[in-house]
């Protein structure tokens, strides 16, 4: 995982504003009035850094216009992205438009990209041919969707149940996180989890009733939906669900409840954001609400190398 640079705050400011740039919700107007706060206080911002993180880049709507117009008023300069974690080798289709701004006279590794948007991560490792860029997923042709796939490591790597797939009902403490332990039931005789699985298995009843609907994934897949902070507490559109027992043919035809179908732990959500393994929820947080944490939560494995990428100055 890159390592975040550290930069004094008295010479650059980084301002992280999680929200969206659609005209249709009420925010908008805290957003335009961050972006009026800048253009106003602008004195007071030598070495200002902006990143600006959205889930994607709404073109029916005005407030994207008119932020890049007071940003460029301010005497910013733009670089915008549309990146996805597949991108970065993770098997997480969660496609992110990012807005990164210098303001003069500081400038970014590579200007060519100055006031343009970009759906590849090559600039990020200061690649400036992007004539055979990887196209994000949003638009990217199926053939070339299929080579992004490749390069991606399989959902397997990111699982902490590894060694018991195949045995739903059982699962040895040792192959459990204590993060995963915390929100599960022990067995105090034998010092191990007799049905850790229990609590994530997808019950029949909603298997009957939204199967159709479900995005079915397995070990060896290379993709997986993005999760939503309603994971585990609906079914439909909120994230994938993992397949525990992989069927000769791997479609809709096979009986789903024979594929032993579960959901992915909280450690395994965590693991495809790109968070350290050191990392932990306090105890008292509930099993839902660590899924809607994690829902609303951003990825390492892009924001980094952005990050490293806005505080790195043209050489």
């Amino acid at each position: 995982m890159p390592t975040l640079l550290k930069h004094s705050i008295s010479t650059t400011l980084l301002t992280m504003f999680i929200s969206t740039t659609s005209d249709t919700v009420p925010i908008r107007v805290t957003f335009r009035a961050l972006l009026q706060l800048i253009s106003i206080d602008i004195a007071r911002m030598f070495g200002f850094c902006l990143l600006l993180a959205n889930l994607t880049l709404d073109k029916t709507s005005d407030t994207h216009g008119k932020m890049i117009e007071i940003l460029r008023r301010s005497d910013f300069v733009t670089q915008e992205f549309i990146l996805s974690p597949l991108q970065f080798g993770v098997p997480y289709s969660r496609p992110r438009y990012f807005c990164l701004a210098k303001r003069k006279p500081s400038t970014f590794h590579i200007q060519l990209f100055n006031n343009q948007l970009l759906r590849s991560p090559k600039p990020l490792f200061g690649h400036t041919n992007v004539d055979d860029k990887v196209f994000c997923e949003l638009d990217e042709p199926q053939g070339s969707l299929h080579k992004l796939l490749e390069s991606c490591e399989p959902i397997e790597s990111f699982l902490e149940f590894k060694n018991c797939r195949d045995q739903p009902n059982f699962v040895d403490s040792t192959t459990v996180s204590t993060d995963t332990i915390g929100v599960l039931e022990k067995d105090e005789e034998n010092g191990c989890c007799t049905s850790t699985l229990d609590q994530y298995s997808v019950p029949s009843s909603l298997i009957e009733r939204w199967g159709s609907a479900m995005d079915i994934v397995y070990p060896d897949s290379k993709r997986c939906c993005c999760f939503t902070k309603s994971y585990y507490r609906y079914v439909k559109g909120t994230g994938s669900l993992l397949a525990t027992g992989q069927p000769k043919i791997k479609d809709k035809a096979s009986s789903l409840k024979e594929q032993s179908l579960r959901y992915f732990t909280p450690r395994e959500v965590a693991n495809l954001h790109s968070l350290p393994e050191s990392f932990q929820f306090p105890q008292q947080i509930s099993l839902r609400q660590r899924y809607a944490l994690l829902g609303n939560s951003l990825s390492i494995s892009v924001v980094a190398p952005l990050l490293q990428y806005l505080f790195a100055e043209s050489s």
